[in-house]
């Protein structure tokens, strides 16, 4: 395994970090254990969850993510070889907390208290806002993205979070902090007020990137690498599409996509085109498609971790194997050229 800093922290966390989503629906406890148990075998010691795990989200599923990880926390006695990621929800879903979910003083310590309890421990590494309350333009929203929210008001949000997440590092509940599904306005926002104020400052971002969805570039890749923040990159295998297993409208019995009950943006036929041509790529060199695709975010200068997703063992153990393989000049060249005719394929 390769290890990377996660920003300005002293952790050192696995360049492939565990995904856990599907822990407490496509997948349950003992699968989740076994996940687990491999991952940290194969040097993997970074976990990423939610609160709002497992997904598709639901009030019944709400949890049962982190109830599973606190369960073999407890049962291997290794949390202490973990570095543990949470999130708080954004607004936005009308089960949580009443409805009256949004990131701020009351709702961020209910969110932790909730999360330390499921999870059996007493402290979260990385925590983390998972999207923001002003909306952004991430979930499909980039094509209609059009912000109107009062930039003062925001300030004063965000000043009044990092005074709450500094007062629960204060009191060990968490160690670091970061975001998910950002934008630059945002992110220089955060920096800004927390340098202003000598307050926390944020250590990573968590935003989608993958070959086939590439907003972080350039703005936002520049932004992270010369203020040492790192990327947590998720969905790197766009929710397993690169696979070619969802081509042409197929709905494989089980598949994330299959059982998913929201419209899914990312199916189009220009996304279909786009991953016909990575297959055909990796078929040329010799490549498993998804390896290279996580291969490719694996080698990025600023992605700190790549956050794999698996449903079952055959895909965890390909996935993790990726961190051995380095793509080629020819390959990148190949992919960039894709990437010229595809550029933004949903």
């Amino acid at each position: 395994m390769i290890y990377r800093k996660l920003g300005h922290t002293p952790l050192n966390v696995s360049v492939i970090g565990l995904g856990t989503m599907t822990w407490g629906l496509q997948n349950n406890q003992q699968d989740g254990f076994e996940q687990m148990d491999y991952a940290l075998d194969q040097g993997v010691n970074f976990f990423d969850t939610a609160e709002m795990y497992a997904i598709p989200p639901s009030k019944e599923t709400f949890g049962t993510t982190e109830t599973i990880i606190g369960n073999w926390f407890a049962s291997r006695a290794k949390r202490d070889k973990v570095i543990l990621a949470s999130k708080i929800t954004g607004p936005g879903l009308k089960w949580i907390r009443g409805g009256e979910n949004r990131i701020d003083d009351k709702n961020i310590r209910l969110a932790v208290e909730g999360s330390l309890g499921r999870l059996q421990t007493d402290y979260i590494d990385l925590y983390q806002l998972h999207w923001p309350n002003r909306g952004s333009y991430h979930f499909g929203q980039i094509w209609n993205f059009a912000p109107d929210f009062d930039a003062q008001q925001e300030r004063d949000n965000f000043l009044e979070v990092l005074h709450t997440l500094n007062s629960l590092i204060d009191e060990g509940k968490i160690r670091y902090i970061g975001l998910s599904n950002e934008t630059a306005w945002g992110l220089s926002t955060w920096l800004k007020i927390a340098h202003e104020h000598n307050l926390p400052r944020m250590a990573s971002i968590q935003n989608e990137y993958s070959l086939l969805c590439r907003h972080f570039e350039p703005d936002l890749s520049e932004f992270a690498l010369s203020e040492n923040i790192g990327l947590l990159a998720w969905s790197p295998l766009t929710r397993g599409m690169i696979s070619g297993k969802y081509l042409h409208g197929a709905q494989p019995e089980g598949a994330r996509l299959t059982i998913e009950t929201r419209k899914e943006h990312r199916i189009h036929a220009q996304t279909d085109a786009a991953i016909s041509q990575y297959i055909e790529l990796a078929k040329r060199h010799d490549l498993d498609v998804c390896q290279m695709a996580l291969a490719f975010v694996n080698n990025r200068p600023f992605v700190a971790s790549t956050l794999i997703g698996a449903t079952t063992m055959q895909q965890l153990k390909s996935n993790i194997d990726s961190i051995n393989l380095q793509l080629s000049t020819e390959v990148l060249a190949d992919i960039e050229s894709i990437r010229r005719e595809f550029p933004m394929p949903f």
